[in-house]
């Protein structure tokens, strides 16, 4: 063999050369330096150099579909992928310790709620980067931090106030990482000089400093992914998790996603998004919320697709009982589960309103177990019970419901799927809209995206319904139960007066010591726009360190 020369020999790998493009221009502590060590950082490089431009294609691409919606064009399946919707395949298999997912909770990654969250009467938690967490620099990484010491079984808290401790019992729920949604950035990462995309910043610490004692406990590096809006999305995915197990030498489908249908394009690629992710996929989930935002968002453009008060916008409508029903139907007929959606209420202090509360959920979580779901979310401890109760009911001694074709259902066309949504819209909707949407901005730019606010456990769903609502509303100057046409004048007005309401509900100390101005700046500015914006987290993520 020749003797490689000087030159040679001092040339940079690949590997070298590709770590040298990521710069982290956040701030690293110790602690954070240990799930950020330069291994972890030459993961991320790799997924960057082949992942991260193909990102910026993919958004492009919804633009343009988004153009052609807004021209008149109605979303409907794709006549190119008939094969795939009528094919007999099936998905490669979902691991034993998911083969139950009767009730689910989310929530951020605070280091108490996780604990909380793994104890609760559930089977598992979705740990939330995503629509429940405000992701400030130092946040993101102590999440991963706290998601490592979960999985160690090494976490623990102890409340500075009263001195109570919290630790893990035995046996707790299954761990499920929820990343963010394509179109958010990690700023203070950057590969070639550009932010990267969070997802994969979320994806690679997770998966880096967690699969191999997940693995040996029995369990697996598994994931929900938000916000996709097509199989094209998918197959970016499933390319991602290929390389990662090739790259630590890991066999094909070690790693399991969750897809979560929660934006309308996406419900007519549904079969396209599991055959994408085949080898990976283990089920889809019903993000109501998020669907009815894409809903608005969508069809912002059809004056006949305009929904009422978000209140009564509920998954009886035809339009998202159509939804689920088909969801269903396609996930069993591929062998992967169905999940249903979020129970947002939280306990009430009062006896007579918290048996409302639970006999909502009851309703509710009858309906999700009836149609056919393998399982449900819940957004707080205290209502695991319930739901458990009403799919211990439904399954009997089965573990899921895979059994549960659907097949005898007439099929579900585009039609049902658009169906518009009946209802009112009030001076009291659009009121409690601006309220809402107020206080969550304000504690989402403060660091903080899982709030209590009248009773339910809100995340940016919920805040995005409120002010796309109100702008659809504006645009097509639409009537409210009061006789006045609503427009920016008349939004204005209401919210002038909403934020006096807020702070009389809050106390003056709080407001003040509040970000309630650059809130109530952020939601006008994206509420009386020519266009509505995507995503108020992108412009909200400005406001974080």
């Amino acid at each position: 063999m020749l003797a490689q020369t000087p030159e040679k020999q001092n040339a940079p790998t690949e590997q070298q050369q590709t770590q040298g493009m990521l710069e982290v221009t956040g701030k690293l502590s110790p602690e954070h330096q240990a799930i950020f060590p330069v291994e972890a950082q030459t993961f991320l490089s790799q997924l960057c150099a082949r992942f991260a431009s193909q990102v910026d294609e993919l958004l492009t691409a919804r633009e343009e579909r988004q153009e052609r919606i807004d021209q008149g064009e109605l979303p409907d399946f794709l006549p190119q992928t008939q094969d795939i919707r009528e094919g007999s395949w099936k998905i490669l298999g979902i691991p034993h310790d998911l083969q139950d997912r009767r009730v689910e909770i989310t929530g951020p990654t605070d280091r108490k709620m996780v604990i909380n969250a793994l104890n609760a009467n559930v089977k598992v938690f979705m740990v939330d980067f995503e629509d429940s967490m405000s992701p400030a620099w130092e946040k993101v990484l102590d999440g991963q931090i706290n998601l490592r010491d979960a999985v160690n079984g090494t976490i623990s808290y102890t409340n500075p106030d009263n001195g109570k401790h919290y630790q893990l019992v035995e046996n707790p729920a299954v761990l499920i990482c929820r990343v963010r949604g394509l179109h958010l950035k990690e700023k203070h990462v950057t590969w070639q000089g550009e932010s990267i995309p969070g997802a994969l910043f979320d994806f690679a610490l997770y998966f880096y400093n967690n699969y191999k004692a997940l693995l040996k406990k029995g369990s697996g590096p598994y994931f929900y992914l938000p916000k996709l809006q097509s199989h094209h999305e998918a197959k970016w995915w499933s390319e991602v998790f290929h390389f990662t197990e090739d790259y630590f030498g890991l066999d094909t489908g070690t790693i399991k996603a969750t897809v979560l249908i929660e934006t309308l394009p996406a419900v007519f690629e549904m079969d396209e998004i599991l055959f994408s992710l085949k080898e990976h996929i283990v089920g889809l989930n019903c993000g109501r919320w998020d669907y009815i935002f894409s809903y608005i968002k969508t069809l912002k453009k059809h004056p006949d697709r305009v929904l009422p008060d978000r209140q009564v916008v509920t998954m009886d409508k035809p339009f998202l009982n159509a939804y689920s029903r088909l969801l269903i139907r396609t996930c069993h007929k591929r062998g992967a589960f169905a999940m249903g959606g979020m129970a947002a209420f939280i306990p009430a202090k009062d006896p007579v309103e918290n048996q409302r509360v639970l006999d909502k959920i009851l309703k509710d979580k009858m309906l999700e177990a009836n149609n056919g779901h393998d399982g449900t979310w819940v957004a707080h401890p205290g209502l695991a019970d319930t739901a458990m109760a009403v799919f211990n009911q439904v399954f009997g001694e089965r573990s899921n419901q895979l059994d549960v074709s659907r097949e005898q259902d007439a099929p579900i066309s585009a039609e049902e799927l658009l169906a518009p949504c009946d209802g009112e819209r009030t001076e009291h909707g659009m009121r409690h809209n601006i309220r809402v949407a107020l206080q969550y901005i304000e504690a989402w730019i403060s660091g903080n995206g899982c709030v209590p606010i009248y009773g339910l456990m809100e995340d940016a769903a919920t805040a995005e319904i409120s002010r796309a609502s109100i702008w659809q509303w504006i645009q097509h100057q639409k009537t409210l139960d009061n006789g006045l046409t609503v427009t920016k004048a008349l939004f204005e007005q209401y919210l002038k007066e909403e934020i006096e309401v807020v702070k009389q509900e809050i106390g003056d100390a709080r407001y003040q010591a509040g970000r309630f101005f650059e809130a109530a700046e952020l939601m006008a500015r994206l509420t009386t726009s020519d266009e509505l914006s995507n995503f108020l987290t992108v412009p909200g993520y400005d406001y974080l360190d």
